[in-house]
C-alpha cells in the first residue's frame, strides 16, 4: 500500500474479529426460529396465494407486532423506491409473484444481491485488486455472505412450497449499477461503502415488508432477519471510520419496493 493511501479499514483486527463473533451468535441464535416462522408462514399459502390475511391482526395483538423493529406502524408504503438500470434475468419471465409471495421474491433477490455482491469482492481480493486486505476483513464477508445464503434458501423454500419458481438470481432494477459499481471498485473502503448501501437497504426493505407483509409468519419473519441486517450496516460503519449511531426508527427510505422486482 503506498504511503498515500488511507488505511483499509479504520478499526483494529481485534475490533472486527470481535464483532463478527459476536454477529455469528446472533444469526446462529435467531436463524432456526426464522426457518419456524417460515414453515408456519408456507402452512398458510392456500391464503398468501388468495392474497387473504393470515393472522396480522392477531399477531399484532398477540406478540406487539413490530415492536421488535420499533417501526412498523409507523412505515408508509408510498415512500419512492430506489431506481436504476434493469438486469437480464435468468428467473423465469412467466413466473407470477403477487401479494406476499411478491415480498417473498423481493427478499430472496435482495439476498441474492447481497451475495453476488460478496462474492465479487472475494473475488477481487483474490485477484490483489483491492489492495491490502486484512484477514478480519476476509471473515467478515465470508461471515456476512453465508448469512444472507441462508436467507435467501429460506425465502427460496416458501416460494417452492408455493408452486412458484425460485430466485437463484437478483432480478431487481438496481442490480446493473450495483455489480457496475462492484466492478470499479479499487480498495476495501470502496467495497465497504457498497456493502454498507446494500445492508442498510436489506434493513429498511425488512422494516418495509413488516409493515406490509399480511401473513404474521412472514412479519415476524421480516422483523427477525432485519437486525441481523443492521448489524452488517453497523460493522461496515466502523470499517468505514464512522460511528453507527443507533437508530430508534429505522426508516424505509431507502428499502426495495416490490415494483424493483423484475421477475413477473
Amino acid at each position: 500500500m503506498s504511503t498515500d493511501e488511507r488505511p483499509e479499514m479504520q478499526i483494529s483486527e481485534r475490533e472486527l474479529t470481535a464483532m463478527t463473533r459476536d454477529l455469528d451468535e446472533l444469526h446462529e441464535s435467531t436463524f432456526p426460529g426464522v426457518r419456524k416462522l417460515l414453515d408456519e408462514f408456507s402452512a398458510n399459502l392456500a391464503h398468501i396465494t388468495r392474497g387473504r390475511s393470515t393472522g396480522r391482526r392477531g399477531f399484532l395483538l398477540g406478540v406487539g407486532g413490530a415492536a421488535t423493529l420499533g417501526v412498523a406502524a409507523a412505515c408508509s408504503p408510498d415512500d419512492s423506491a430506489s431506481t436504476a438500470t434493469s438486469t437480464a434475468l435468468s428467473t423465469s419471465a412467466s413466473a407470477t409473484y403477487d401479494g406476499d409471495l411478491k415480498v417473498v421474491a423481493l427478499a430472496a433477490a435482495l439476498e441474492n444481491l447481497a451475495v453476488t455482491a460478496y462474492t465479487g469482492a472475494l473475488d477481487a481480493a483474490g485477484k490483489g485488486t483491492l489492495g491490502t486486505v486484512p484477514p478480519a476483513i476476509g471473515v467478515f464477508v465470508q461471515t456476512a455472505m453465508k448469512q444472507h445464503q441462508d436467507h435467501s434458501s429460506a425465502w427460496n423454500a416458501v416460494l417452492t412450497k408455493a408452486g412458484k419458481p425460485t430466485i437463484s438470481d437478483a432480478p431487481l432494477t438496481i442490480t446493473a449499477d450495483q455489480v457496475k459499481a462492484l466492478g470499479a471498485a479499487k480498495s476495501v473502503p470502496d467495497v465497504a461503502k457498497l456493502a454498507l448501501t446494500l445492508e442498510q437497504a436489506a434493513a429498511e426493505t425488512y422494516t418495509f415488508a413488516a409493515a406490509n407483509v399480511t401473513d404474521a409468519g412472514g412479519i415476524m419473519t421480516a422483523a427477525t432477519i432485519q437486525p441481523v441486517e443492521a448489524m452488517h450496516a453497523a460493522i461496515l460503519h466502523f470499517v468505514l471510520g464512522e460511528y453507527p449511531v443507533p437508530d430508534s426508527f429505522i426508516g424505509i427510505t431507502n428499502a426495495v419496493k416490490p415494483d424493483a422486482l423484475t421477475a413477473r
